[in-house]
């Protein structure tokens, strides 16, 4: 997928997959990647920018933990970023059903 497609939807798709669960970021990534189907595989570049992003936007909160004998700091949402994830959520619900809408009617 190219990855101007993925810009803007980034924000949604972390919020989603740490709303399924909190982890630690590589744990995120293998799930988004494993719930696309392998099309989205974020590189750690583009990964550890948009969790710390989300994190000062107070949609995400961390904490530090021992996870198979290492320290990995541990991603959750926060009451904001569950409000988020729905308001995004629902805004993506009309956008692809317009989209869709279009691709079918033309």
């Amino acid at each position: 997928m190219k990855k101007e497609r993925l810009k803007g939807h980034l924000d949604l798709l972390l919020l989603a997959v740490v709303g399924a669960g909190a982890d630690h970021g590589y744990h995120i990534a293998r799930r988004l990647a494993q719930a696309s189907g392998g099309t989205l595989e974020l590189p750690e570049g583009t990964l550890y920018p948009a969790l710390h992003r989300l994190e000062s936007k107070k949609l995400l909160e961390s904490s530090w933990a021992t996870v198979g004998g290492r320290r990995r700091r541990i991603y959750n949402l926060t009451p904001a970023g569950r409000e988020a994830l729905a308001q995004e959520r629902s805004e993506w619900g009309s956008f692809a059903q317009a989209v869709e809408s279009v691709l079918e009617t033309v």
